[in-house]
């Protein structure tokens, strides 16, 4: 704790737990944003560097938790379900990262932020996307392919997976599972490059460290309103929480 201490107060301490917290509840309950909570929450008190290393180690265990709660087979049948998305969005974020030095990040974020935002709306006043049976595999691997693109050049994928997953009238449990999948080996590399990068030290990954208590809370109790609420409850709070993260996007494209 005292090494925590040297990096800031004990007040700014407890707020960033009250994020974390609030963070793990709208992951537990929706499945996503909650590195989005971390890092805008945590960076209007603290460097924003310090924020993103503390999102590092609740993001990477909440991830897994929600990937493995109904087991490894549950989990291993949801990664073959989605194959092709996972495949295809994985080749296309290690070529995307390439082109960081040549797209600007506010119009990336823009090309996200906008659509999202539009079809969210649109499905929020009661149109309903379906996609069509016939050639599913080629539109899963468009839309994977574009969420690894976005993704590499970004580091925001989250939008486009949860708006194909939510086309797909996914069930909620196999939804929130598959998210984790997703996000978990996000998670993992990301960790892995931010130790190389120095970002996450000694120092830094107490603080993450600590805040994984809260977090994990939050969590728990995210998974018990989940496990309480219907599909379509469950759909419209997922689209809600969606629409708020894709204007999340369009304000950092704008205040970049």
């Amino acid at each position: 704790m005292d090494t925590l201490f040297t990096l800031m107060s004990p007040q700014v301490f407890a707020f960033a737990c009250l994020v974390a917290l609030l963070a793990g509840f709208i992951k537990g309950m929706v499945g996503f944003a909650m590195p989005m909570i971390l890092i805008s929450g945590l960076s209007s008190f603290i460097d924003p560097q310090l924020a993103l290393a503390g999102l590092m180690l609740p993001t990477v265990a909440t991830n897994g938790w929600q990937a493995l709660r109904q087991g490894r087979a549950a989990a291993w049948e949801s990664v073959k379900r989605f194959r092709v998305f996972l495949l295809v969005g994985l080749v296309t974020i290690l070529a995307s990262a390439q082109l960081v030095r040549f797209i600007s990040p506010q119009v990336m974020l823009l090309l996200i932020g906008v659509p999202v935002s539009v079809f969210v709306l649109i499905q929020l006043f009661g149109m309903r996307l379906r996609l069509p049976e016939n050639g599913r595999g080629a539109i899963e691997a468009a839309i994977g392919g574009f969420a690894g693109l976005v993704g590499g050049m970004s580091g925001v994928w989250g939008p486009p997976t949860v708006l194909y997953l939510t086309a797909l009238d996914t069930p909620k449990t196999e939804q929130l599972r598959i998210q984790g999948v997703i996000y978990g080996l996000g998670a993992v590399a990301l960790l892995g490059a931010h130790i190389g990068s120095g970002v996450v030290r000694a120092e830094t990954a107490v603080f993450s460290a600590a805040l994984l208590i809260p977090a994990l809370i939050g969590t728990w109790v995210g998974l018990r309103v989940h496990d309480r609420i219907d599909q379509a409850t469950f759909r419209r709070m997922t689209l809600i929480v969606l629409f708020v993260a894709a204007l999340n996007l369009v304000r950092r494209a704008i205040f970049f």
